[in-house]
């Protein structure tokens, strides 16, 4: 998310900077009043979010690697329902909506991350099992772990360093929100670019008008290139994936496609160069090509996504690090409400939680279903392994549910994949040194890695949401409590999207390519299978993240690009260099800060109406109807036509972007 955008109108002054002494905080909705928050509307509203959200998220999820925030788009909708209804007072029910929508994007998070591997290494292994209830209860358990072990952090977070965290997330949904008065008006732009964003991705991808990428290899030199040099050039032309560019926004974007080009155009053409006559298979037996005869893909994929992993395990471990002072202060401060005398009743509205003894007893009884849940379908009633688990699954958890929280509280991104991948590589080696491993080892430390990787998207989101009740004066204790009703409609709606989109697509290859469940998926093969994993390379990846982070490079966004491919990299480039020239080309700064903000709501339009119709076109193809001509699609002037309409579409964005009066 785009940090520079304006401040929200409306609030108090001392809303954005710490408190001076003596100071208090007043929302917008008084601590001493009620207001309408959990009603029929709020609810029915926010579970319609869940669904919808849920399908479009886990489509793009799986087609870019990466989820985006639905924060600010279900915002907009809330607010634009409550606008075209003429409902008053609707401010604590559209937060409500907001907080049981965004269930979605971190619900998927958790879960697109790392179950599609079951299934990607189901075609390897079919003696593998994969089924719907293995992905809904370990979505459901570790969404739920995620809200209890966050509730303890809320106030060291959103009021102890009020202040001090930009919380661009938060920042942006607040501002849509308490801008109620013109939610009509920002509805209109939203929908339209949906409606475009929508039809674009669907005629691609039901109708295969035109290709979805455009490459180097459309003429003859540039497969001549591809097949001696190793260098090709790759871009996915869909508006989804063009949004999401522009919410990334462009330093970020930057950075992912520094590491992507690092591996592309650096990496891959120089394993070729100095190993072009080796057959380099210490840790994969079953590659028996040389280097040089490889394409760039198969060397990206056997060898220089690999660093990109070791990079992100790093990143993970460094959050950490960084974190512990965070932990030991949240802690003392969930100590001391445990333990305190103060009655419930006179704690102010604003700053009711869940009671802790609840907190503790819930954490509890949620860890004994994920041991029962581990002990039954996944360890097959071994109970050494099923207690291995456990231990480490609530753990790994718990210490990294303040590094979710403390990077969306300043950057806005959520660095769960990496924090998932060291969770998978410890727990393969830890299963493996107990007696666990192969195919059953397999399931059992990616449905581990399911629950803790949805437990720390949860962590990481839940703290946007309760940052923008604080600021707006909402209920931190009704927020908790319904958070757990977004989480099991999420975790139902995402578990089926799965399964819909595997035997619509597939998450090896073609347009669902699940780059992330990949890298887990090859991550976990040979540590299960007793074969050498690539320890070097995740070494080299890891030394370069602390390169890095000391040259105060974000680690996580660099590795993230070293393992994404290509084609989905180059188009946040293309939307974030986007975003940078709308916010830039007015010397008025209220004018930038507008355009940007009318972009944000464009992007947001792109992101869920491609994602959207995404889903539908899946369920389109998995219902056995499918207009596509494959022929043509192998035509090169497929790839031209896509370049012509993907210029149409950046020009139709930067337009409507700029479109405004002083």
């Amino acid at each position: 998310m785009k940090e520079e955008l304006e401040k929200p109108t409306g609030l108090p002054d001392n809303a954005f900077r710490p408190l001076k002494p003596g100071e208090k905080y007043e929302p917008l909705m008084s601590p001493g009043k009620t207001y309408p928050e959990v009603t029929l509307w709020s609810v029915t509203w926010g579970i319609i979010m869940a669904v919808i959200f849920s399908a479009a998220a886990a489509y793009l999820g799986l087609k870019v690697g990466q989820v985006f925030e639905a924060a600010i788009p279900i915002a907009i909708i809330a607010v634009g329902v409550s606008s075209a209804t003429k409902r008053k007072g609707a401010l604590g029910e559209n937060v409500m909506i907001q907080s049981i929508g965004a269930c979605s994007g971190v619900i998927v998070a958790g879960a697109i991350f790392t179950l599609p591997a079951l299934y990607i290494l189901q075609e390897k292994y079919p003696e593998m099992t994969v089924n719907f209830m293995q992905m809904f209860i370990s979505s459901l358990l570790g969404g739920v772990l995620g809200i209890l072990f966050l509730i303890p952090f809320r106030k060291y977070f959103v009021k102890e360093k009020h202040g001090e965290y930009p919380f661009p997330e938060a920042t942006a949904s607040t501002q849509v929100l308490v801008s109620g008065e013109k939610g009509g008006d920002q509805a209109k732009p939203l929908l339209l670019a949906g409606l475009i964003g929508g039809l674009y991705d669907f005629i691609a991808g039901t109708f295969g008008w035109w290709n979805e990428n455009f490459t180097s290899r459309v003429c003859g030199w540039g497969e001549t290139i591809a097949d001696k040099a190793k260098l090709v050039f790759k871009i996915n032309t869909g508006a989804a994936v063009l949004g999401l560019g522009y919410i990334v926004g462009l330093k970020y974007a930057a950075i992912i496609c520094a590491g992507s080009l690092a591996v592309w155009w650096i990496i891959v053409p120089g394993m070729s160069l100095f190993w072009g006559d080796q057959v380099l298979n210490a840790w994969n037996p079953e590659i028996t090509t040389a280097v040089g005869a490889m394409s760039p893909e198969a060397i990206f994929s056997e060898y220089a996504k690999s660093i990109g992993i070791g990079g992100i395990a790093m990143a993970g471990i460094i959050g950490i690090v960084r974190s512990w002072g965070i932990i030991k202060s949240a802690i003392s401060l969930a100590a001391k409400e445990m333990g305190g005398k103060k009655a419930e009743e006179n704690v102010e509205r604003t700053q009711k939680d869940i009671p802790m003894k609840i907190i503790a007893f819930g954490s509890i009884f949620t860890l004994l279903l994920v041991l029962l849940f581990f002990y039954f379908d996944v360890m097959q009633g071994n109970i050494l392994h099923t207690v291995v688990a456990i231990l480490l699954v609530a753990g790994i958890a718990f210490l990294f549910t303040t590094v979710a929280a403390n990077a969306i509280a300043i950057v806005g991104t959520n660095p769960v994949s990496g924090m998932t991948l060291m969770t998978l590589i410890l727990a393969s080696v830890i299963m493996v040194a107990v007696g666990l491993n192969g195919a059953t080892g397999m399931v059992a430390a990616l449905v581990m890695g399911g629950v803790v990787c949805t437990a720390l998207s949860m962590a990481g989101g839940f703290i946007t949401d309760l940052k923008i009740g604080y600021w707006l004066g909402s209920t931190p204790k009704k927020q908790e409590s319904w958070k757990f009703l977004g989480t099991l409609v999420s975790a139902a709606t995402v578990g089926g999207v799965i399964m819909v989109l595997n035997d619509s697509y597939g998450f090896t290859s073609g347009q669902l390519a699940a780059p992330q469940a990949n890298a887990m998926a090859a991550v976990i093969d040979p540590l299960m299978n007793g074969v050498g994993a690539p320890w070097l390379l995740y070494g080299i990846g890891a030394l370069l993240a602390l390169v890095l982070t000391f040259c105060k490079v974000p680690a996580l966004a660099f590795a993230l690009g070293m393992f994404i491919p290509l084609e989905l990299n180059l188009p946040l480039l293309v939307g974030g260099a986007v975003n940078w020239y709308v916010t830039t080309r007015s010397k008025d700064e209220a004018v930038n800060n507008a355009r940007g903000e009318k972009g944000t709501l464009l992007a947001s339009g792109f992101i869920a109406g491609g994602a959207l119709m995404g889903v539908v076109s899946a369920i389109m193809r998995y219902c056995d109807i499918n207009f596509v001509n494959e022929t043509w699609l192998d035509n090169p002037m497929s790839e031209a036509v896509s370049l012509v309409v993907y210029i149409l579409l950046i020009t139709f964005f930067v337009k409507a972007s700029m479109k405004l009066k002083k």
